[in-house]
């Protein structure tokens, strides 16, 4: 009898569980279907459990979400393929619920699962679906339809094909706004499906329809539309049929459709291909990046230097370079920081002439920009300026302007700074650096901010390997000489780290003779911090200098710090000292 029973409990357990007031606990059994399904078996998991399912009247989002989760992945559980239409009816009703997130969801399982089933299947089943959906009484359901159109399209037969061609013209013109919202953000995926020549009839009429309706929400979800529908128009088509459309909606009303149009122009010209692009969309890019909302020229602001790439350099200088001027002084920080972006790459695009002469300019105006984002976004962005007009004329013109970044009072600009002096170095060579860029090096080992030092002595590693052991013992050591008796224990603890920093990088002889004294005279510190750093630092030169030092120098001062009467001094002292032993066992 227990073995008859047997096959019914998961079912019973899942319709308590389902029932439970826990939400959790109804959330743990929805997650756990498959494995319900495995238990059952696929001919009851079809028969009992995807039935149970539909009837399931939960009321709770985060349930039903998981449900069309579930449903999506569970062909294998029902007996595959030939039987994946009976997880259509539960995932039809949660297409109609209220909550977004479920119906997105379950329009993405119901995608995932037509994808596989056979031609029949969908003809019988899947098309069915789609058209009670797009009739459906409640907005909900016309909603999730538009969502479905691309899967069931394809395997229709030519009647079928017609009709529902013209149930989503009815979609895209239906009272609701938000059905057409629907209808406009899948007509890019329905009209990849259609035949050419339906696709210049039917689709486009519709298209025209949503680019002139009253909502500026439906407007600007079919400014994606233009550049889904150009790629698949001719190009001829595309100039007569998208461009018009483009160039209204740079001009439309609503600020939101215009920040969409300057978001998308590039792929936008990219479709209508070049010479249209120079006569028609020039003018809109221009208009858009004077726009009088904030919002639409930060767009189009990020936008330039991609715009200028399918210009002529001549084009880009007579048009864009007056309205990137214009930009670089912009009441708004945001609009001057989004320009301040990308400007750089408009160097390679224009040649060193016009860099020199118009751009170079407005890289110092921004380089000295009240709002440290547009520093920034300046400074991480050098290198591109550097290919074009070479490193003399770089470090002449704007050299100035990154030293006295280097001292800014946004400690975020200064890192930034710090992190891009080992490329400056290697660009400037040895002699420049070091009459420009030295002391600045080692002025950012004192600096208030911890992250800037942490930065200024991994800088100092960097330096090192890119000049040599040689030029570290001339310009590096003798600061961190003067410095690892400083007063402050914050700064004796970052030369501390420095040193961990280039012991590898100077070798075994350097370390020995000039470094580790300076540990050594550490480990007498008064501050504990100081000492179990000593420790650290010790610990870290073990494997780097030769053993008989370790044996003489190291693990004396080790062993002494080990019976210090602070317990972290104790505790990273006898680390190391195990350390120690390894790497004496080993060797």
């Amino acid at each position: 009898m227990a073995m008859v029973d047997q096959p019914l409990y998961p079912i019973a357990v899942l319709i308590d569980e389902l029932k439970n007031e826990d939400i959790q606990l109804r959330l743990n059994s929805i997650r756990r279907l498959s494995t319900i399904a495995r238990a059952l078996g696929e001919e009851r998991t079809r028969k009992e459990l995807i039935p149970f399912l539909s009837e399931n009247n939960d009321d709770d989002d985060e349930v039903l979400l998981a449900m069309a989760e579930e449903l999506g992945v569970f062909i294998p559980y029902v007996g595959g393929v030939e039987h994946a239409n009976v997880l259509l009816p539960p995932l039809e009703t949660l297409c109609t619920v209220e909550e977004t997130c479920v119906r997105d969801k379950s329009v993405e399982s119901l995608c995932r699962i037509g994808a596989q089933m056979k031609e029949q299947d969908l003809v019988e089943h899947f098309i069915p679906l789609v058209k009670r959906l797009a009739a459906g009484e409640w907005f909900t359901a016309r909603v999730s339809s538009c969502g479905l159109f691309h899967i069931a399209y394809p395997s229709a037969p030519e009647v079928v094909k017609t009709e529902l061609r013209a149930i989503y013209g009815q979609l895209c013109q239906d009272d609701m706004p938000m059905v057409r919202r629907s209808a406009a953000t899948n007509l890019g995926k329905f009209a990849a499906t259609v035949e050419a020549p339906h696709l210049k009839s039917d689709i486009m009429s519709v298209f025209e329809d949503l680019t002139q309706d009253d909502q500026d929400s439906v407007r600007l979800l079919a400014v994606e539309g233009c550049a889904a529908l150009g790629k698949l128009l001719e190009p001829q088509d595309c100039v007569a049929h998208i461009l018009p459309v483009i160039v209204n909606f740079s001009q439309d009303k609503s600020w939101r459709v215009r920040y969409m149009v300057a978001n998308q122009l590039y792929e936008l010209c990219e479709a209508v291909g070049p010479d249209p692009t120079r006569s028609e969309l020039v003018p809109a890019y221009v208009r858009l990046l004077r726009d009088n909302e904030a919002e639409v020229r930060i767009a189009a602001a990020g936008k330039v230097t991609k715009f200028s790439r399918i210009l002529s350099p001549e084009l880009a200088i007579q048009h864009i370079l007056p309205c990137v001027k214009e930009l670089s002084s912009d009441s708004s920080q945001h609009v001057r920081s989004a320009l301040a972006s990308v400007i750089m790459g408009m160097a390679p695009v224009l040649g060193k002439d016009a860099t020199i002469e118009q751009l170079l300019p407005i890289f110092l105006s921004l380089l000295k920009d009240e709002f440290p984002d547009v520093r920034l976004n300046i400074i991480s962005k050098l290198d591109q300026v550097n290919q074009v007009i070479g490193i003399d004329l770089l470090s002449q013109s704007l050299l100035p302007a990154i030293v006295e970044l280097a001292e800014d009072r946004h400690w975020r600009v200064r890192l930034a700074i710090i992190e891009y002096i080992p490329l400056l170095a290697s660009q400037l060579g040895v002699g420049f650096f070091d009459d420009k860029l030295g002391a600045l090096c080692m002025q950012w080992l004192k600096d208030k901010v911890y992250s800037i030092r942490d930065a200024a002595a991994n800088n100092i590693k960097r330096l090192a390997e890119e000049f040599g052991p040689d030029w570290a013992m001339q310009h590096i050591i003798p600061q961190v000489l003067d410095m690892v008796t400083d007063p402050h224990y914050l700064y004796r603890m970052t030369i501390l780290q420095a040193i961990s920093l280039l012991a590898p990088v100077l070798g075994s002889e350097i370390t020995s003779s000039k470094l580790l004294p300076l540990v050594i005279n550490a480990s007498k510190d008064r501050v504990p911090n100081i000492k179990f750093n000593v420790a650290k630092v010790l610990q870290s030169l073990i494997p780097i200098v030769d053993q008989s030092v370790v044996e003489n120098t190291i693990r004396p001062c080790l062993v002494e710090l080990s019976e210090d009467p602070d317990v972290d001094v104790r505790f990273f002292a006898s680390q190391a000292l195990q350390s120690s032993d390894q790497v004496k066992m080993s060797s």
